[in-house]
């Protein structure tokens, strides 16, 4: 698989217009947004419950 080139990208735009039509694009958008968010923030959430537990660990020894 090769890296997409503009072309492509404009038809797989207008595809995505015809399937759910150009009033429901920025719903689309932010819903998608708000799951990168979400999936980050577990992500550093993770990673500061890693290093809490290290601490604790440090501190008991």
């Amino acid at each position: 698989m090769g890296s997409l080139g503009m072309s492509e990208l404009v038809i797989i735009l207008l595809i995505v217009i015809v399937i759910f039509g150009a009033s429901r694009l920025p719903q689309l958008g932010k819903g998608l947004g708000e799951g990168i968010r979400n999936f980050k923030g577990s992500l550093k959430g993770g990673q500061e419950e890693d290093t809490e537990k290290e601490s604790e660990q440090n501190t008991s020894s």
